[in-house]
């Protein structure tokens, strides 16, 4: 069986939002048969300019029964005409389900797709979305969210981990892990995971700090002490502690406990493991370590999180 996916675009669309139809692509191969046909539509078709000039080729609105239809975002929300909003909701009538990307959320809520639903969108935009529907349940803090066959995901590189979720809902995990591979993807982000990144939040300039961050990373059960982060970045431990904290501002002990803090929340929604486990494996040696450090970075225990991610999963 071929599943149809309709892109939906319009003028000023975020072309990154068509890195779903590589997923897709990439998927065809993995199964070796044309598991999806991808069509890209807009109101009136023909060439539509993304937000950076380049124009894309799409047929006009006609048939909205697709097995997927996704609505592409955009750097700013605009003015949705209501032919787009028109046709976003009788596709969600006809469709087995709707997707809307980053800003598409606004799209789909204002057809009222989203009313009472659960979703998510970028962050800068959240509240945004909340203020304008406020019948909508925005978690702003989410990669994706699936709520009754209407998802919606945070903005940019998050279509490709949305694509990738409704890839291996539909031909299963092995096949998404295949696809995250060859798209050299550093891991499979669940939907739940926070979009806030430490390593981004850090910074760091040059090679020799980041070498040593991604060291630690990947390395959270170890004793990381200056001396071992030292010598990730081939420094000496002085100037290794004085290039860290002018390049991320803040000192290694604090950067490696925001590390573990961001992996262990990672680990408690996703609900596989209790947290003595999750300690362990982020290098907290024990709970109450871990819930002191999840306190003073996010404000909040390690069991408010987990009940959290167990009401958002029932929801």
């Amino acid at each position: 069986m071929t599943r149809r996916i309709g892109i939906v675009i319009f003028p000023g669309f975020q072309a990154l939002d068509l890195a779903v139809g590589t997923v897709f692509e990439l998927a065809n191969d993995a199964m070796g048969m044309p598991a999806y046909a991808i069509e890209i539509v807009s109101e009136r078709g023909g060439l539509i300019a993304s937000s950076f000039g380049a124009a894309v080729d799409s047929r006009p609105f006609g048939a909205a029964d697709f097995d997927t239809l996704f609505i592409c975002g955009t750097s700013a929300v605009f003015e949705d005409s209501p032919g787009l909003v028109a046709f976003v909701r009788h596709a969600a009538a006809v469709s087995r389900r709707v997707a809307a990307i980053c800003t598409g959320a606004f799209v789909a809520a204002e057809a009222g797709l989203l009313d009472g639903r659960r979703a998510t969108t970028h962050w800068a935009k959240a509240r945004e979305l909340q203020r304008r529907f406020p019948a909508v349940r925005v978690e702003e803090d989410r990669i994706f969210i699936e709520d009754r066959g209407v998802w919606t995901s945070a903005g940019m590189t998050a279509c490709i981990d949305l694509a990738l979720a409704i890839v291996e809902a539909d031909l299963g995990p092995d096949v998404a892990r295949d696809i995250a591979r060859r798209m050299v993807m550093y891991h499979l982000r669940t939907g739940g995971q926070s979009q806030y990144s430490a390593m981004l939040e850090m910074r760091p300039s040059s090679d020799r700090i980041q070498r040593a961050l991604a060291f630690a990373r990947e390395n959270l059960r170890l004793e990381l002490t200056v001396e071992r982060l030292a010598e990730a970045a081939s420094l000496s431990p002085r100037q290794f502690s004085r290039a860290f904290r002018a390049e991320t501002g803040q000192s290694p002990a604090k950067a490696i406990e925001t590390l573990r803090v961001e992996a262990a929340r990672r680990l408690i929604e996703e609900g596989r493991l209790p947290n003595d486990a999750i300690a362990r494996e982020t290098g907290f040696a024990d709970p109450d370590r871990m819930r002191r450090a999840f306190l003073r970075t996010i404000g909040q225990p390690p069991q408010a999180v987990r009940r959290s991610a167990r009401s958002a999963a029932a929801a």
